[in-house]
């Protein structure tokens, strides 16, 4: 056998690895987008649907695979040091407690539509679902 064949099985395990690590990110962001697009929240960019988003999103995450990977979330895409940046880390630290607590898939958007309902602008504490001031929201979303 050439040494180009004896390649060919580890190539393919190679490309099925990929093909796995890219389908995780598209089925959390297929299924966090399917119902922020059917939401009939407000505020798209730093208001409740933005707050949706994050914790429904962190919620899967931590379901699926385990809460700390919301810290790698966080230090990787919410490092700067903008207000909006803070609410995100803190709806996405609520969504992996949800994520942690939920028992079954279907449990997790129930449980993260009540937490954006009792949410409000600037909750302080560290289990209530935030967002900024109307005024500081923007049109569209946040990709």
């Amino acid at each position: 056998m050439t040494p180009s064949k004896r390649k060919r099985p580890w190539l393919r395990r190679l490309v099925l690895a990929a093909l796995l690590l890219a389908a995780y990110p598209a089925f959390v962001l297929i299924y966090t987008w399917s119902h922020v697009l059917q939401s009939p929240l407000p505020g798209g960019r730093h208001g409740p649907l933005d707050a949706y988003r994050h914790t429904l999103a962190s919620a899967v995450v931590a379901y699926t695979l385990d809460p700390r990977a919301i810290d790698l979330v966080n230090g990787v895409m919410e490092r700067r040091g903008k207000r909006s940046n803070q609410m995100d880390i803190h709806n996405n630290l609520i969504g992996a407690g949800i994520g942690s607590r939920a028992t079954r898939f279907s449990d997790i958007e129930p449980m993260v539509a009540r937490s954006v309902v009792a949410g409000q602008i600037d909750a302080s504490s560290p289990d209530q679902t935030t967002w900024l001031p109307q005024s500081d929201w923007k049109e569209g979303f946040a990709w």
